[in-house]
C-alpha cells in the first residue's frame, strides 16, 4: 500500500454552512470534491498525527462510499485511529457520544440532517471537535480558506475496510476499528433516564408510537424502546434505514410525517407519538389528539427536569436559538435561572455548556438536547417526554395545557418558503433592513413595533461575535416576527419566517395558532413584500 499524493484544483463552493457542508450527491460525486475537503479537515483541525477520530453517517446515498475515501485519506495523513459505525452508521447524536466517551481528537460526520436522500437527494459532511459538537467558526472559515487554496491530496492506495461487522482492521498504519453503532448511545440513555419507570408505563397499557422515517434512528429506537423498554413489537415504524428514506422527506414534522400524525388524531390512535428525522438529532412530539410545538416541548422539558434522575441535581440555565419562542424564558425565569439567546446552530451551545452555563437548550426547528453531549439529539427528547409522562401520569395534551394555565402561551408558528432564487430572497431582508429608521415607533395594524434589528450576538465565553443572524420585529407587549435565510438547504435559499405572540388568558389558549396569529401573518407578508418579491402566495411548509 502506497500513498499517493493526488493533484487537484480549488472548488469554489466549500463555505460550510450552519450544519457543514451540504450539496447534491451529484455534486459530491464529481472527481476530487469529497476529497478537497476532507483534506481541508485533515489540514485545519491541529495535529492529527496518531489520533483518532470518528466517522459515520446517517446512513443517505453515497454514506458509504465517502466513509471509504475518508478512511483511505485518513491513513495517508498519518491519522493513528478511525472508529466507524458498523455499516458506516453513527447518529448524530451516537457520533457525539462516541467522540466525548472516547476523548477522540474529533470526528467526520456525513450527513445533510433532515433533508430528502437517493442519487438526485442531498448529501453533507461536517467536522465536530473533541467536545462532540460541530467546529466552531475560527474552525470551519479555516477550513474553507484552506479549500480555496489546495493543490493536492493524500490518499492510500488500498482496497475497501469491511465495514459489516465489528472488528478491527489495518488500513496501512492506521486501525479501523468498526464499532457497535448503537452500544455506547443506549448506555448513557440507561443513566440519563429512569428506565424502570418507562418500562412500567410501555409494559402497562400505554400505546406508543416512533416513525424513524427510514433514517438513521430506526436501529436506536427498536434497541431501546422496544428491547430495553418493552414496547410493544412493532412500536417503530419505517425502521429500517434506507439509502433515499423510502423516497420520503425526513423531516419530522406535521407535513412530511403525515402517517403518524394521522394515527395519533384518529379515534384509536396511541397515547403518544414521536419522529425523528435522517440523522437523529430533530424530534416531534405528540399526544393523542394534540401536537406538541419544538418550543413549548423546550419549555415543558425545563419547567419538568426535576422529575428526571439525570437532571434532578438542578440546572446550570437554559439557552435557545434566536427565532425559538420565548416560552422558556418564563420557565427560566421563574426557576431563577439564566437563559442565552443564541444564533441559529447547535456550535452555539457548545460554548455554553462547556463553560457549565447552560443544561438545557434548544431550537424551534424540532431540535432540544442538553449538556450530556453536543449535539441535539431526537431519541433523547423522547425518552425526556416518556419519562416525565411516567412520572406525572397525565396525558400529553394535559401537561401542556396546565403548563400554559401556569405561564401563559406563546402562540408560535414557522412559514418556510423554500427553493426560493437567491436574490429575491437577499432582496427580502434587503428591503426590511432599509425600512429600519422609519419603522420604531410606527404601528402595523394594531401592533406598534418597540424595536427592530439584524441579530448581532456576542459570546459570553470567547467574546466571538457574530452578526447578521437574522432580522427581528419586536412589538410592544411582547410580540415579534423573524425573518431569516436558513443555511441547510441546498437549492436557492430557504426563507423562514417566524411569527409570534403571548397571551397569559388560558381562555384564549384553545385557538389555533394560524388563526390567533392571522394578524401579524399578514403583516409579516406585508412588511417583507414577500408575494410580490417571490411569487409565492403562500408558505411551502407551514410548523
Amino acid at each position: 500500500m502506497t500513498i499517493k499524493q493526488i493533484p487537484t484544483q480549488p472548488f469554489s463552493d466549500q463555505r460550510p454552512g450552519t450544519s457543514g457542508l451540504r450539496k447534491k450527491v451529484t455534486r459530491f460525486q464529481q472527481p476530487h470534491y469529497l476529497e478537497n475537503f476532507v483534506q481541508s479537515i485533515f489540514d485545519s483541525v491541529g495535529d492529527i498525527q496518531g489520533k483518532t477520530i470518528v466517522v459515520g453517517g446517517d446512513g443517505r446515498y453515497y454514506n458509504q462510499q465517502a466513509i471509504q475515501i475518508i478512511i483511505r485519506m485518513a491513513a495517508a495523513n498519518g491519522i493513528g485511529r478511525v472508529m466507524v459505525g458498523r455499516a458506516g452508521l453513527l447518529s448524530t447524536p451516537a457520533a457525539s457520544t462516541v467522540i466525548r466517551k472516547y476523548r477522540t481528537h474529533g470526528g467526520i460526520i456525513l450527513s445533510a440532517s433532515h433533508n430528502p436522500g437517493g442519487p438526485d437527494g442531498d448529501f453533507g459532511i461536517k467536522y465536530n471537535t473533541a467536545n462532540g459538537g460541530p467546529a466552531p467558526e475560527k474552525i470551519t472559515e479555516a477550513i474553507y480558506q484552506r479549500s480555496r487554496e489546495i493543490e493536492h491530496y493524500l490518499i492510500l492506495d488500498s482496497i475497501d475496510t469491511p465495514l459489516d461487522q465489528c472488528g478491527s482492521y489495518s488500513v496501512g498504519n492506521m486501525t479501523v476499528e468498526v464499532i457497535d453503532p448503537v452500544a455506547d448511545y443506549a448506555e448513557l440513555m440507561e443513566e440519563l433516564f429512569d428506565f424502570d419507570a418507562i418500562h412500567d408505563l410501555l409494559t402497562g397499557g400505554f400505546a406508543l408510537r416512533f416513525d424513524a422515517m427510514h433514517a438513521i434512528t430506526g436501529p436506536y429506537a427498536r434497541e431501546i424502546l422496544e428491547n430495553r423498554l418493552g414496547a410493544a413489537a412493532g412500536t417503530v415504524m419505517n425502521g429500517n434505514p434506507l439509502p433515499d428514506f423510502g423516497g420520503h422527506h425526513p423531516d419530522p414534522n406535521l407535513a412530511h410525517a403525515k402517517a403518524l400524525v394521522e394515527q395519533l388524531f384518529s379515534e384509536e390512535g396511541p397515547d403518544f407519538g414521536a419522529a425523528s428525522d435522517g440523522d437523529g438529532d430533530r424530534n416531534m412530539i405528540l399526544g393523542k389528539n394534540f401536537y406538541v410545538t419544538p418550543s413549548d416541548s423546550l419549555a415543558l422539558l425545563t419547567a419538568n427536569a426535576n422529575l428526571v434522575p439525570g437532571y434532578q441535581k438542578g440546572i446550570a440555565g437554559v439557552a435557545r436559538s434566536m427565532p425559538t419562542s420565548l416560552a422558556v424564558d418564563r420557565v427560566a425565569e421563574r426557576l431563577g435561572i439564566d437563559c442565552y439567546e443564541t444564533p441559529t446552530g447547535w456550535k452555539f451551545f457548545g460554548n455554553l455548556m462547556d463553560a457549565g452555563k447552560v443544561t438545557l437548550c434548544g431550537e424551534e426547528s424540532f431540535g432540544t438536547g442538553s449538556s450530556h453531549i453536543r449535539e441535539k439529539d431526537g431519541l433523547w427528547a423522547v425518552l425526556f417526554w416518556l419519562n416525565i409522562l411516567a412520572a406525572r401520569k397525565q396525558s400529553v395534551a394535559d401537561i401542556v395545557q396546565q403548563h400554559w394555565a401556569e405561564y401563559g402561551r406563546n402562540f408560535y408558528t414557522r412559514h418556510d418558503y423554500e427553493e426560493v432564487d437567491m436574490e429575491e430572497a437577499q432582496g427580502i431582508m434587503e428591503h426590511l433592513e432599509q425600512q429600519f429608521p422609519t419603522l420604531t415607533g410606527r404601528r402595523l395594524g394594531s401592533y406598534r413595533v418597540e424595536q427592530c434589528d439584524n441579530f448581532s450576538y456576542t459570546d459570553p465565553v470567547d467574546g466571538s461575535t457574530s452578526s447578521s443572524q437574522g432580522i427581528r420585529i419586536l412589538f410592544e407587549g411582547g410580540s415579534r416576527i423573524v425573518y431569516r435565510l436558513s443555511g441547510t438547504g441546498t437549492v436557492g435559499a430557504t426563507l423562514r419566517v417566524y411569527i409570534e405572540s403571548y397571551d397569559p388568558d388560558p381562555r384564549n389558549h384553545q385557538q389555533d395558532p394560524q388563526q390567533a396569529l392571522e394578524p401579524l401573518i399578514d403583516i409579516a407578508v406585508e412588511l417583507g413584500q414577500i408575494d410580490s418579491r417571490t411569487g409565492r402566495t403562500r408558505p411551502s411548509v407551514i410548523t
